[in-house]
């Protein structure tokens, strides 16, 4: 089973790795639009209508993504003190009011909805029009590997029930953290203390 859910981890990773490439060809539209307009004197139409696709697609497929690093934004404070049973119990009845029929709906929504989109060849509405419906097949895609993921954190409350203990995740890169780069440069709690004399001579102060 960890097995299985580390796998599933890799898939939403590579997925939501893949789409932050969308930044950089963000970026550069923007940038070569800012000097097309502004010192060539020539705006086009169809830039705004692509720097949003390009971030939607970026923000939805990196939903499961950050579901997998455990990086969504909690509003309880008093969840960190509760143990893992109780922390699984919450996430469990959480998952499965809120959260299975929102994405399930918006899988089944979006499917619905980009099929419509390509019957008709939706373009958007702008002087130079893009095709629309490829980025709307970018909406139940998103959804599709979120409710995997999803599935994923389902299992894992259910092990934490059992065993009493969180099963471990993937690794990625994460926020710097300060022991793990304590050790690796070889430096001690102590060695980072200013001496007393050297504090004296500051004035007192660290």
């Amino acid at each position: 089973m960890q097995k299985l859910l580390l796998g599933i981890d890799a898939v939403s990773t590579f997925i939501g790795k893949a789409a932050a490439w969308a930044v950089v060809g963000l970026t550069a539209l923007i940038c070569w639009e800012v000097f097309s307009r502004y010192a060539l004197n020539n705006p086009h139409a169809w830039v705004l209508d692509a720097q949003i696709m390009l971030y939607g697609t970026m923000f939805m497929l990196a939903g499961a993504y950050t579901l997998a690093k455990n990086g969504h934004v909690r509003g309880d404070v008093l969840y960190g003190f509760f143990s893992p049973r109780v922390q699984a119990g919450l996430d469990l009845l959480l998952y499965i009011l809120f959260f299975l029929p929102g994405v399930l709906a918006m899988t089944w929504a979006g499917w619905t909805y980009a099929q419509e989109s390509l019957a008709i060849r939706e373009q958007t509405f702008s002087a130079t029009p893009l095709p629309l419906y490829p980025f709307k097949f970018v909406i139940p895609l998103a959804g599709a590997v979120l409710l995997l993921q999803g599935l994923a954190e389902i299992a894992r409350c259910v092990i934490c029930l059992r065993q009493g203990a969180w099963p471990r995740r993937g690794e990625d890169v994460e926020e710097v953290d300060v022991e793990k780069l304590k050790e690796m440069v070889h430096v001690n709690d102590s060695d980072l203390q200013v001496p007393a004399s050297a504090s004296a001579a500051q004035g007192g102060k660290p």
